[in-house]
């Protein structure tokens, strides 16, 4: 869907700037690379929990967000309260949405999971309650719901990854918006350097006291039975995910990508 953002400058009220890492730790050590420089941009506040609950509000505009691939919607409430939120696909300017524990299966409405229908996509959902919503925030991704058992809901992921989660926990009824997003070229390398992001050398273009992969003449194999990270350790094929105390709600694992 193409998208007709709203002409307007940001609410001056729900923008702070947060300071610049580029990458690094709180050791001052690039933790991360291939990060730095960009344009300047300020951090937009979102709501991501149920601070406005049993207060309709409406949509005024459909805005740009410089820190997420999304785009987001900017509510005004009947209390006179305005807040950003992440917007829906497919919502217009004028559209009307409420956060209450049960409210109508309507595109943008917020509601607790044990009062959504089986076969309805939401995202934004909490993991814990009351703690707001953790989980399916990216552009273009949705959850739908399975099942209704005991004190849990039963979800997929857009992993395909099949999870429990509290039913008192709230989720957002549809999909986010900007599904386009992934099908975007950047075109220039000028481009992603304003999005801070710096250029990437294979690692067999490197020197070998650089990268394991490093050295040889011309297009040379790595010459090691696995790929390595330049620290030297596996590259594919090893489970990188840490055992967390969420991994009992977890029904069934993603499918693995051929």
């Amino acid at each position: 869907m193409k998208y007709s953002l709203t002409k307007k400058k940001p609410e001056k009220k729900l923008l702070i700037t947060l300071k610049r890492r580029a990458g690094r730790g709180n050791l001052g050590r690039i933790t991360v690379r291939h990060k730095g420089g960009g344009v300047k941009k300020q951090y937009r506040l979102i709501d991501f929990g149920e601070e406005k609950i049993n207060i309709p509000a409406k949509v005024v505009a459909l805005e740009y967000d410089p820190y997420r691939t999304a785009f987001i919607a900017f509510l005004e409430y009947e209390d006179g309260d305005k807040r950003y939120q992440l917007a829906p696909n497919n919502i217009k300017v004028g559209d009307k949405v409420i956060c209450a524990e049960k409210a109508e299966i309507k595109l943008g409405n917020r509601m607790k999971l044990k009062n959504i229908p089986v076969g309805v996509m939401v995202y934004n959902i909490e993991l814990v309650p009351g703690k707001g919503g953790k989980l399916v925030r990216s552009a273009g991704t949705a959850t739908k719901v399975l099942a209704q058992e005991g004190k849990y809901t039963h979800l997929e992921m857009p992993s395909k990854e099949i999870r429990m989660v509290p039913q008192d926990c709230y989720a957002t009824v549809g999909a986010v918006s900007h599904p386009e997003w992934r099908y975007e070229i950047i075109g220039k390398a000028g481009r992603s350097r304003l999005k801070g992001i710096r250029p990437t050398v294979r690692g067999s273009a490197m020197n070998p006291c650089d990268h394991p992969h490093g050295g040889g003449e011309g297009k040379t194999p790595i010459g090691l039975k696995y790929p390595k990270t330049p620290w030297g350790k596996h590259a594919l094929g090893v489970k990188t995910r840490k055992k967390r105390w969420t991994d009992k709600y977890i029904i069934q694992r993603r499918k693995k990508k051929n």
